[in-house]
């Protein structure tokens, strides 16, 4: 073979891996990069003090329209206009890619409202994310994995939403949002647990933890739950708070869940009065180390007072009461019927 016919073999060689190198790198998948939506203004709202903090505390991923605008209007004084982000783990399956913002975008006293989704914990430095976080006066965690909003402890992040709240600003989210709300949030990263797994096994794998990312003011010692009573959770909650109790996950030998129905909001305003939007909510209380709480046995736990709170109700976390709740027990995996609704112990014979 001539020398020509060498070297354009060769190049006709080294083309082909090329080609062959590149088809392999685009089939490969991308890692997604941080996305970033803005609605409404693109210059933020200014201004020397905000009046909360306030928070929402959703049932689902959904904004409550109610809830939502009390918190708008108590951080704002009623007066001006406030900047709200959106922070999501994942882009909507279909539909709005912004439909958070959508629904904020209608209230009054909004300026703008951005959407960032953010699909890596290293995501949880961005700066330019954490920008916009520091410059907002509301941060609402999207609904979706939790366990993708935990890896963000101990990032920027983390410090940019606490941030918001000490100025008088506000947070709070829905389904995964109002999880990860929570000082011991259930972080489903070892799968979804059903009642029925964790009345079973509180240890079972898909029961666990992350602890010390927030701590919002008058809510320590609470686990949230979402998506309440449509799904059953009344019994994992029990779990949830026993093995908060039994680990020493909360402090003083005490425990609380809080479950919020779908298309429920449990507004909290500074001083720690919550009052309930949209549909039902409970808070759960575990005030003794369980019976039973071992890796492989099914719960045994006596006595769970519990606060049904309906649409306006409110519930005091600063002053927690010790009166008009129900009880319920959970014997050898099995919870008492009627878990959801029972007839309240009278304040008045629960004086001294």
């Amino acid at each position: 073979m001539s020398l020509h016919l060498r070297r354009r073999s060769a190049t006709a060689a080294t083309l082909a891996l090329l080609t062959l190198g590149a088809t392999l790198g685009s089939a490969a998948p991308a890692q997604a990069a941080a996305d970033r939506i803005r609605l409404g203004n693109a210059a933020d709202a200014d201004r020397a003090a905000w009046q909360g903090p306030a928070f929402t505390m959703n049932g689902d991923g959904s904004v409550v329209p109610g809830s939502m605008s009390r918190a708008i209007d108590t951080i704002r004084g009623n007066t001006g206009s406030l900047d709200v982000v959106v922070l999501a783990g994942s882009a909507p399956s279909s539909g709005s890619r912004t439909p958070e913002c959508d629904t904020v975008m209608r209230l009054t006293g909004v300026n703008s409202c951005t959407t960032w989704t953010l699909t890596r914990a290293a995501d949880g430095n961005n700066t330019q994310a954490n920008t916009d976080i520091r410059r907002a006066e509301f941060v609402y965690f999207a609904g979706g994995d939790q366990c993708r909003y935990v890896r963000w402890k101990g990032t920027a992040l983390e410090t940019s939403v606490e941030s918001v709240v000490a100025k008088g600003g506000g947070a709070g989210g829905g389904s995964a949002g109002h999880h990860v709300s929570s000082p011991v949030v259930y972080d489903a990263c070892g799968g979804s647990a059903t009642s029925a797994d964790a009345l079973a096994d509180p240890y079972d794998r898909s029961v666990t933890f992350t602890t010390g990312m927030f701590e919002w003011p008058h809510y320590a010692g609470v686990v949230n739950d979402s998506h309440f009573g449509a799904r059953d959770r009344m019994g994992r909650t029990m779990a949830f708070v026993a093995r908060a109790v039994k680990d020493g996950l909360t402090p003083g030998g005490r425990a609380w869940g809080v479950g919020v129905d779908e298309k429920g909001s449990l507004f909290i305003d500074r001083n720690g009065l919550a009052t309930q939007y949209g549909a039902n909510a409970w808070v759960v209380l575990g005030d003794h180390v369980p019976e039973r709480a071992v890796a492989g046995r099914p719960l045994t736990y006596s006595d769970y007072k519990i606060w049904r709170l309906t649409p306006g109700a409110t519930f005091d976390f600063a002053n927690r009461p010790t009166c008009g709740y129900y009880r319920r027990s959970v014997t050898n995996g099995v919870a008492q019927a009627n878990l959801y609704n029972g007839t309240p112990e009278s304040c008045a014979a629960s004086a001294p």
